[in-house]
C-alpha cells in the first residue's frame, strides 16, 4: 500500500512539474519583445553591412562610399555621367556581391539550425544533422576531382546535399516507432557514407594539383563570390526562407509534443518534411557557393534565443538577421587579419566554440 501511495505521489509531483514547465513555456512564447531589442538587432546589422563596404585592401571612406553610390546610379540613368571606375568596381563588382552572398549564407545556416533545433527539440542539433553538408561536400569534391568548371562544382554540391537528405528521409521509414530517432539515425548513416566518399575522392586526387584546391574548398571561403553566383542562389534561398517562416508557428506547437500538435489538427509528418526540404534547400545553396562554414547554425540560434526568447515566429527572423551579421563580421576579419585571406570555416570554429560554451552554460534552461 505504501509503495502504491509512493508511486501516486511521485506521479503527482511529476505532473505538477510538467504543468509548471508548460506554464513557463507559455509565458515565454507570449513574452513581448522590447522595441529597444529590435532596434539593437537591426542597428547592428545596418552598421556591419555598410561598414563592410569600407573595409578591405582598398579602404573606402564614408564620403567616398556615398559619392560612389551616387555616381553609380547616375551613370545608370545617364551613361555619359563621370564615374571613378576603380571605386565603382570595388563597391559594386567585388564587395556588393560578396556581402550579399555572405548575408544569405549566414541567414540560411542560422535559420536552418534554429528550425532543426525546434523540430528535433534538441539544442545540440545543427544544419548538417541530416547529412546536407556531407553530401554537398562530396558532390563538390567530385566535381573538383573531375576538373569541371565552377558552375558544375556548385551544381554537384547542391545535388549532393539534396541527395543526402533524401536518403536520410528514406532511411527514416525503417524506424517506424520513433520518427525523430529515425531521422537522426538516417542522418548519421548518410553523413558517414558521404564523408567516406569525400575521403576516397581526396585519396584519388593529385597531391600537387587538385588535392590542395579540394582541401581549401572544404575550409570554406567567400573569396570568389561574384554577381553570377549571387544570381544563382538568391531565388532558391528566398523560397526556402519563406517556407520556414510560414512554418514558424507550427514549430511552436511541435515544441509541446506531437500529441499536442496533432490535437490541434497539424500534420506533424508534413511539417517535418517541409522544414527538412526548406532547410536542405538553403543549406545546400550555402555549401555550394561557400564550402563548409561550421558552427553558425549551431551557435547563432542560441544567441537569438537568449535575446528574443523561444517563440519561433520571432526567433527565426531574429536568427536570420543575427546570423547574417555574425558571418559578415567573421568575413571582414578573414579579409583583413592577415596578408592572405583566412578560410572562413577556420574562424567560425575558433569564434564559435567559446561562444557556444558561454551560451550553453547560461541559456539551457528553456530546453529542459
Amino acid at each position: 500500500m505504501t509503495e502504491v501511495r509512493g508511486e501516486s505521489a511521485a506521479a503527482q509531483e511529476e505532473r505538477i512539474i510538467e504543468e509548471h514547465l508548460a506554464q513557463e513555456a507559455e509565458r515565454a512564447l507570449n513574452r513581448k519583445l522590447s522595441p529597444w531589442v529590435k532596434l539593437g538587432i537591426v542597428a547592428a546589422f545596418v552598421v556591419v553591412f555598410f561598414g563592410s563596404f569600407m573595409l578591405g585592401r582598398y579602404p573606402v571612406m564614408p564620403v567616398e562610399w556615398f559619392q560612389g553610390v551616387i555616381a553609380h546610379f547616375a551613370q545608370l540613368i545617364d551613361p555619359s555621367a563621370p564615374i571613378d571606375n576603380t571605386l565603382d568596381n570595388v563597391l559594386f563588382k567585388i564587395r556588393f556581391p560578396r556581402i550579399c552572398v555572405v548575408l544569405l549564407v549566414g541567414a540560411a545556416l542560422a535559420v536552418a539550425g534554429a528550425s532543426y533545433q525546434g523540430m528535433f527539440k534538441n539544442p545540440l542539433v545543427s544544419p548538417d544533422i541530416l547529412g546536407a553538408s556531407a553530401g554537398a561536400s562530396f558532390g563538390a569534391c567530385l566535381a573538383l576531382l573531375l576538373d569541371l568548371p565552377n558552375a558544375y562544382v556548385q551544381l554537384f554540391a547542391f545535388c549532393g546535399g539534396m541527395l543526402a537528405v533524401g536518403l536520410a528521409v528514406w532511411l527514416n521509414k525503417l524506424v517506424r516507432y520513433d520518427p525523430i530517432l529515425g531521422l537522426v539515425l538516417g542522418g548519421i548513416l548518410v553523413s558517414t557514407l558521404f564523408q567516406s566518399g569525400t575521403s576516397v575522392v581526396k585519396l584519388l586526387a593529385d597531391a600537387n594539383d587538385k588535392l590542395p584546391s579540394i582541401t581549401f574548398w572544404l575550409m570554406g571561403s567567400f573569396a570568389s563570390e561574384d554577381a553570377d553566383q549571387l544570381a544563382v542562389i538568391i531565388l532558391p534561398m528566398l523560397g526556402g526562407f519563406a517556407l520556414l517562416l510560414l512554418e514558424s508557428w507550427k514549430l511552436n506547437v511541435l515544441s509541446f509534443g506531437d500529441e499536442e500538435a496533432r490535437s490541434m489538427g497539424i500534420n506533424t509528418r508534413l511539417v517535418r518534411l517541409v522544414v527538412i526540404f526548406a532547410s536542405t534547400l538553403v543549406v545546400s545553396c550555402s555549401v555550394a557557393v561557400s564550402g563548409i562554414v561550421g558552427w553558425v547554425g549551431l551557435v547563432v540560434p542560441h544567441v537569438a534565443r537568449a535575446v528574443v526568447g523561444p517563440n519561433y515566429r520571432v526567433l527565426l527572423p531574429a536568427s536570420m538577421i543575427i546570423g547574417s551579421t555574425f558571418l559578415l563580421i567573421v568575413d571582414d576579419i578573414a579579409r583583413l587579419m592577415l596578408s592572405v585571406e583566412i578560410p572562413i570555416g577556420i574562424l567560425t570554429a575558433i569564434m564559435g566554440v567559446p561562444f557556444f560554451v558561454i551560451i550553453f552554460r547560461h541559456n539551457m534552461r528553456g530546453w529542459k
